[in-house]
């Protein structure tokens, strides 16, 4: 297969700064050396590459948007383009580093201490330190508020009981931030491996994201220090604030993804031969290329457009629910597209086409499932809460 180079039809690149393309670059050429040859072994033994995450550190892809205290500083644009890239090696990859900066890392510089900031960002921005991020539970996912878990002050500590699911990098995690009730209000606390009665069972068993570690995180009478809470938070508006910053990144990871199997398709047509010829000579096969192109590029300009209003300050959440609910929606529909036009020759791991299918169908649903997203954007047109 000939080597990636980009999908851009609209010329893109000369809206970015030279930082942006040269990191978009960087992790473009490292996926392709590092991860590319080795994602598919990892995908059937349904492991991580964990022995890869210093080099994502030292890159300075861990938290790449956030200022100060060892991370890279970079615009959201730039953030941006690494998901895309990284996505475009495999949704695991991407969900890993999404979940460190923007689920992670994100809540304990916005509403921790600065001692809390002091001992844990460096320390997970050069990946010495992996976080993870507490909010779904097994009977509350798109409605949060609902959930069970609880935290008791217990004079010197917090005693937490719960339990939460579906959690990126659980098991792998040093450090997870978990929302739970106190004294009915939701609020944010940082757990850390060891603590007595915090446990992390990897779940097993996915047809998705099979590359990417998922588990449980179960809390039995844990007991964590008072100052271990987030105490610049209380609500869902904590949880949401980082909901909000991973979507802004899958907005841009799923078009990696996208491009992948864009990439592959046009490779694969060109030298498939039927009835004498390459199928990329048949005006079924340009129709469903030209499609693919005119997605991602819709995509391209959405992401870039939320990119530069998130660097001014000014995305609100619609329009992220937007980006994400979009640009996921189509990257899955390429990604069958791309299927049907490698034939049965789309379910061999030879191709990366099934492998993206497979994940998109998770990232369909986490981070705000496609409905709920459409919900959110109906409450912005009508101002009616269609949620219950």
């Amino acid at each position: 297969m000939e080597k990636f180079t980009g999908v851009d039809l609209y010329n893109i690149d000369a809206q970015l700064t030279d930082e942006e393309r040269a990191v978009r670059d960087l992790v473009r050429s490292w996926v392709d050396e590092r991860i590319i040859p080795i994602i598919e072994q990892h995908c059937r033994a349904g492991t991580f590459p964990m022995h890869l995450v210093p080099e994502i550190g030292e890159m300075g892809l861990l938290g790449a948007n956030i200022e100060g205290y060892g991370c890279a500083g970079m615009s959201n644009v730039a953030y941006g383009l690494i998901c895309q890239e990284l996505e475009r090696g495999d949704s695991g990859l991407r969900s890993f580093v999404s979940v460190q900066g923007s689920l992670a890392m994100h809540p304990i510089r916005s509403f921790g201490t600065e001692e809390q900031r002091l001992k844990y960002l460096p320390e997970m921005a050069a990946g010495r330190m992996i976080g993870c991020f507490g909010l779904t539970e097994p009977d509350f996912g798109s409605n949060p508020g609902g959930m069970l878990t609880k935290a008791v002050d217990d004079g010197d500590s917090y005693v937490l009981n719960g339990a939460k699911m579906w959690i990126t990098n659980g098991t792998l995690a040093h450090v997870a931030v978990v929302w739970a009730k106190l004294n009915g209000e939701i609020r944010g606390f940082i757990v850390e491996k060891g603590d007595p009665g915090f446990s992390a069972p990897e779940m097993h068993g996915k047809h998705s994201l099979k590359a990417s570690v998922t588990s449980e995180l179960v809390f039995q009478d844990c007991r964590i220090p008072k100052d271990r809470l987030l105490p610049g938070v209380k609500g869902l508006r904590g949880p949401f604030s980082c909901l909000n910053n991973a979507r802004f990144g899958i907005s841009w990871g799923a078009l990696g993804a996208a491009m992948a199997c864009y990439h592959s398709a046009v490779e694969y047509s060109k030298t498939r031969i039927q009835f004498d010829k390459p199928i990329a000579s048949f005006q079924l096969i340009q129709m469903k290329l030209a499609w693919m192109l005119r997605e991602i590029t819709k995509g391209q300009l959405l992401a870039l457009h939320a990119g530069r209003i998130k660097d001014k300050g000014e995305l609100i959440p619609e329009q992220v629910s937007l980006a994400k609910m979009n640009n996921v929606d189509i990257a899955l529909q390429i990604a069958r597209t791309a299927r049907d036009i490698h034939g049965a020759n789309g379910i061999l791991d030879e191709y990366p086409v099934m492998r993206h299918m497979a994940n998109l169908e998770s990232v369909y649903t986490y981070e705000g499932t496609h409905d709920i997203h459409n919900l959110i954007l109906g409450r912005w047109i009508t101002g009616i809460q269609a949620f219950t």
